[in-house]
C-alpha cells in the first residue's frame, strides 16, 4: 500500500463541528477543540467500514499524529460531518483523503451515541453514523500517512477474536459499531 502526502485542504483542518442532540438532530455548531475537551459537546460523526472482494474488513490504524487514540485500530475511516456537507459525499470524500479510494455503493447501516475519554487529553462525545461499502480492490489503497499509519484486511471471525482478546487496541467507537453490526446482522 502506497503512502501519500496529506491534502492541504483536508477536512481535519476545518474547525466547526455540527452539534446535535441524543438522537442526532442538529442544534448548531461548535469549535472542534471545544467539542473534544473537558466534558465534550455532542457532535455528529461517522465510521465507514469497507470490505474487499473476499469480504474482509479493511481496518486502519490511526496515525501517531492523532490527538485522540493515536495508533489504535479503527474501522476503515472515521470522521466528522461539517456544516453544509451532504453526508454521503462527506464520507466518500474522507475515504478518498485517508485511503485514496473512490467508494461507490456506500450504504448507511445505523447510528449510535457514545462518550469516551482518552486519558486526560480529550473526549469523544458523538452520535456516530455507520456506513459500509463492499467489493473494493485492495491494490488501489494509498494511505494518507498523516491520518493512517497502516492498514490490514481481516475476516470478520478473526476481527471478532481480536476484539475479544485485545479490546484495548481498538478505538471505542469501532468496538461499539462492530458489536452492534454483528448483533444486527450488518457485519
Amino acid at each position: 500500500m502506497k503512502p501519500r502526502k496529506p491534502s492541504p485542504k483536508s477536512p481535519s483542518a476545518r474547525r466547526n463541528l455540527i452539534t446535535v442532540d441524543e438522537v442526532g438532530l442538529v442544534l448548531g455548531t461548535a469549535d472542534k477543540d471545544r467539542c473534544h475537551s473537558q466534558g465534550g459537546i455532542l457532535h455528529s460523526a461517522f465510521l465507514a467500514m469497507i470490505f474487499d472482494r473476499q469480504e474482509r474488513l479493511l481496518q486502519a490504524r490511526r496515525s501517531r499524529h492523532k490527538k485522540l487514540w493515536p495508533l489504535f485500530w479503527d474501522g476503515t475511516v472515521a470522521g466528522h460531518f461539517y456544516p453544509g456537507e451532504d453526508r454521503e459525499e462527506a464520507v466518500k470524500k474522507r475515504i478518498a483523503e485517508e485511503i485514496g479510494l473512490a467508494c461507490d455503493g456506500l450504504r448507511y447501516l445505523f447510528r449510535f451515541s457514545y462518550q469516551a475519554r482518552y486519558r486526560e487529553i480529550g473526549v469523544e462525545r458523538e452520535v456516530c453514523h455507520v456506513y459500509s461499502a463492499a467489493g473494493i480492490d485492495g491494490r488501489e489503497i494509498a494511505l494518507n500517512v498523516r491520518e493512517v499509519s497502516e492498514s490490514r484486511f481481516l475476516e470478520i471471525p478473526r476481527t471478532a477474536e481480536l476484539v475479544a482478546a485485545e479490546a484495548g487496541d481498538f478505538t471505542p467507537w469501532f468496538l461499539l459499531a462492530f458489536r452492534q453490526g454483528r448483533e444486527s446482522g450488518f457485519i
